[in-house]
């Protein structure tokens, strides 16, 4: 008899683990339920989720209320098959075996697009992109 496939694992950051990375989480989970082990953590973990980010996705029917930001951990990077960093803040050297993945978002705020407006544009562009990603991931 052979073994199960081994799930894949896919680590999300950014900076502060309140916005972006949280997005991607969710919309991974939502999109591969089970198939897909998904964590996120921060390089410099904030206090709290952003409330954009949050209320975007409950637009979609995903709640990440739960969440709460978290570090990045050694135990994380060495369990995830693919590490996404999403932005240009977080900085973090590829290590092991994952592969390395720098997502840089367009920053809506850079052209005056501020509140729901500019999270649903990050959301959106993160959406495709995790879309993608598990495509690849699970041979679809």
């Amino acid at each position: 008899m052979s073994e199960a496939p081994k799930k894949p694992s896919v680590l999300f950051v950014c900076s502060r683990n309140g916005g972006k990375s949280q997005l991607a989480a969710g919309l991974m989970r939502e999109l591969a339920g089970d198939a897909v082990d998904v964590r996120s953590g921060g390089t410099k973990p904030g206090s709290c989720l952003n409330a954009d980010s949050v209320e975007s996705l409950a637009e979609l029917g995903i709640d990440i209320s739960g969440e709460h930001p978290k570090a990045v951990t050694d135990d994380a990077l060495a369990a995830a098959d693919v590490v996404v960093v999403l932005g240009t803040e977080a900085k973090l050297a590829p290590n092991g075996t994952a592969r390395f993945e720098n997502w840089e978002t367009g920053e809506p705020s850079l052209r005056g697009i501020e509140g729901m407006e500019r999270m649903r544009l990050l959301r959106d562009d993160i959406r495709g992109r995790v879309q993608l990603l598990f495509e690849e991931l699970s041979g679809r």
